[in-house]
């Protein structure tokens, strides 16, 4: 692995760089290193931001100094932390594809030269690693798609896609939290409200988290949909191996 490097980046933040390159191990790395920070308590920290193969650390240096951040980060960078110390848990996304909810599921299966079913069974095969969160809050960028359905994104992009469309862009797939212009291609819709302000925590999942999509029917999807609207709606969550 790259040498891990520490920057200043302002007057109250450091940047922790693991690397050049986009992988499951450098992310597991950040994560494991925000959730023993988590632990650590460390007084003065205001934030941390989980990036691709970096992290943000926000900071009040009316309480710490930027030497001594430095040095707390170092020592815990040293640690030999275990990726099981992240407890990575894989989310079961609920989705209805296709139709009125996945306008563009036929688009990607004539792109791929698949029918819209081996789409959908090839989406919902494997659990999709979040590298980071940004865009719009509790957008997540989503590692691992595979090759056969990579999509261009639209030529024009559509005004508005509803909150809660599950798109593909290019190679990756992703879902969208908030009502939004934007160019993905939409295969699905889920009921489930990843990002909600007015929860406890906003934002359903987090950097280092994987999800797994789950395709219902349009009776299920209503029926989830009710069941969020009340209130009631819980996504099924593993830990990641088990």
């Amino acid at each position: 692995m790259e040498e891990i490097k520490i920057f200043t980046a302002g007057d109250s933040s450091v940047l922790i760089e693991f690397g050049q390159e986009i992988s499951p191990k450098i992310n597991a790395r950040i994560t494991a290193l925000v959730h023993l920070m988590k632990a650590q308590h460390i007084e003065g920290v205001t934030d941390m931001i989980p990036a691709f193969a970096s992290l943000l650390v926000n900071y009040d240096p009316r309480v710490i100094s930027y030497s001594m951040l430095r040095e707390r980060l170092e020592k815990l960078l040293k640690l030999e932390v275990s990726e099981e110390a992240s407890a990575a848990r894989v989310f079961e996304i609920p989705v209805c594809y296709g139709g009125e909810y996945g306008p563009d599921l036929q688009n990607i299966a004539d792109h791929a030269g698949l029918t819209p079913q081996e789409v959908i069974d090839i989406h919902c095969s494997k659990d999709y690693l979040i590298y980071m969160l940004g865009f719009l809050p509790g957008f997540s960028y989503l590692g691992g798609l595979d090759e056969r359905i990579h999509t261009p994104r639209l030529a024009n992009p559509r005004i508005r896609i509803p909150a809660g469309s599950v798109g593909i862009g290019g190679s990756q797939t992703g879902i969208y939290p908030l009502d939004s212009p934007g160019g993905w291609q939409l295969l699905g819709l889920t009921p489930v409200k990843t990002y909600d302000p007015d929860r406890e925590v906003p934002i359903l999942f987090e950097a280092g988290d994987y999800i797994r999509f789950v395709p219902v029917t349009q009776d299920q999807f209503l029926e989830i949909k009710e069941q969020v609207e009340r209130g009631e709606y819980e996504c099924v969550i593993h830990q990641k191996g088990v």
